[in-house]
Order: C-alpha cells, then sequence, then structure tokens
C-alpha cells in the first residue's frame, strides 16, 4: 500500500482497517508500560535513598513525571475505548521490554538509566511526532520536554560520580556497560517486518535499525565526553 497520510480522530478507528487499529493499541500500550516500568524499579528504592534531599527530590519528580507519561497514554488508549489500565499491577516480569525487569542497584544504575534508557525513550516518543492518529499530537511535547530533563539529569549525575574519584568513576562505568547495551536492545530487531507497518500506517517515521544508529552516533560521543569508554555494541545481539 502507499503510505497512509491521513489524520484518524478517536471517532473514526472503528472504520479503519484491523492491522492499523492493531498496531495503534500495541504502540500505545509498549508505551504506556515502559512509562510506568520505571518507576516499578526505582521508586521503592531510590526515593529515599538517593545521595541527598534534593536527589530525592528529583527522583520523586521523574518518578510522577513517567507515571503522568503512562496516564497520557492511557487516555490516548480510552478515546478508542481500549482500558489497559491492569498493566498498573504488572510485575516486572511480564513487561513489554526487557529493560524494565531489570535491578537497579546503585546510584550509578539509576544515573545510566536515565542518560540512556530515558533517551531511548525520547527516540521512541519522537517516532510518533505527527502520527496518524490525531491525539498522540497533543500528549507529546509535554512528554518529550520532560524526558530530555530526565535524561539531561542522568548525565549530571555520572559526571558527579566520576568527579568524585576513582570508586564514582568506576560505577559510572559499570553502569554504562550495563545499560548501554540494554538500551540497545530497547530498539528491537533492525529488520522488523511490523515496524514497516509501523511506516506505512504513519505511526512511526523510522526503521528499528535507522533509529538505532542515530542513537549511537549522538549517544557514543557523550559517552566518550564523560571521560568513560564506550561499550562493545555487539555484546547486545538480540538486535542484530
Amino acid at each position: 500500500m502507499a503510505q497512509f497520510t491521513d489524520r484518524v480522530e478517536p471517532k473514526d478507528f472503528t472504520k479503519m482497517p484491523d492491522e492499523y487499529r492493531d498496531l495503534l493499541v500495541r504502540l500505545l500500550t509498549i508505551q504506556a508500560d515502559c512509562e510506568i516500568g520505571g518507576p516499578h524499579i526505582y521508586v521503592d528504592h531510590w526515593t529515599l535513598r538517593a545521595p541527598s534531599v534534593d536527589d530525592q527530590w528529583r527522583v520523586a519528580r521523574i518518578a510522577s513525571e513517567e507515571i503522568d507519561h503512562c496516564r497520557k497514554m492511557l487516555r490516548l488508549l480510552r478515546l478508542i475505548d481500549v482500558d489497559r489500565s491492569d498493566i498498573l499491577e504488572r510485575p516486572r516480569s511480564k513487561r513489554e521490554v526487557d529493560a524494565f525487569k531489570e535491578d537497579m542497584p546503585t546510584w550509578a544504575d539509576f544515573a545510566a538509566f536515565g542518560f540512556l534508557i530515558d533517551k531511548v525513550g525520547e527516540y521512541q516518543l519522537d517516532e510518533m511526532i505527527g502520527s496518524s492518529y490525531l491525539p498522540i499530537d497533543d500528549a507529546l511535547p509535554t512528554i518529550l520536554r520532560e524526558e530530555k530533563g530526565h535524561v539531561a539529569y542522568g548525565e549530571q549525575q555520572l559526571d558527579k560520580l566520576i568527579q568524585s574519584g576513582p570508586n564514582g568513576k568506576a560505577q559510572a562505568q559499570a553502569a554504562i556497560d550495563k545499560w548501554y547495551v540494554i538500551g540497545l536492545d530497547m530498539f528491537g530487531r533492525s529488520e522488523s517486518a511490523r515496524t514497516e507497518r509501523y511506516i506505512e500506517w504513519g505511526l512511526k517515521r523510522r526503521t528499528n535499525g535507522d533509529a538505532r544508529q542515530q542513537y549511537v552516533a549522538e549517544m557514543e560521543p557523550k559517552i566518550a565526553a564523560l571521560g568513560l569508554v564506550v561499550p562493545d555494541r555487539l555484546q547486545g545481539r538480540k538486535y542484530l
């Protein structure tokens, strides 16, 4: 089919072909699951254990924003009469994306998660700009602005750890080694038939492989600028 360029309003959802409806519900559900997945990892452990009261406040604020992002995605689903509130109580082992099944035992993990994983989230959300599902346009500007803040805070905290001395730098490097490869896998397989269908229906703009390459080109210089070693990309092989 030629690329779909119409803008779909909720009232027209039931008139769309099954493939479009299935892809849209899947896309919004996975995004909602990812948004709530982060707080499910770190809220209990880091909200009151972050290094300073300012950091504790920031963790709580980030968690609040992520929960609100989930709420916005669930609202977009409810506009088409789909209720996926079940994901709020989904165990971590059942999350849609493996990154949200991981543990976060160190503050360096939290920082690297913000720097790398929230950046993947930013890329995923950027895919939806100008989506054929019209209501997404109302939600994205605030979500994207807040995600950029999460990424910046993670980078700041990594730099602070690195400047604290050899032990802090070693913790930062270990966290980057762990989360960078996990982040690369979040883009999915480079050659994905489903992603081609997302693009055809105007729900995404790039292939998984293209988005991952752009992420690599952006983030590897940032990792190096922190004075850290860029991890071996080939460790993460699920996407190849």
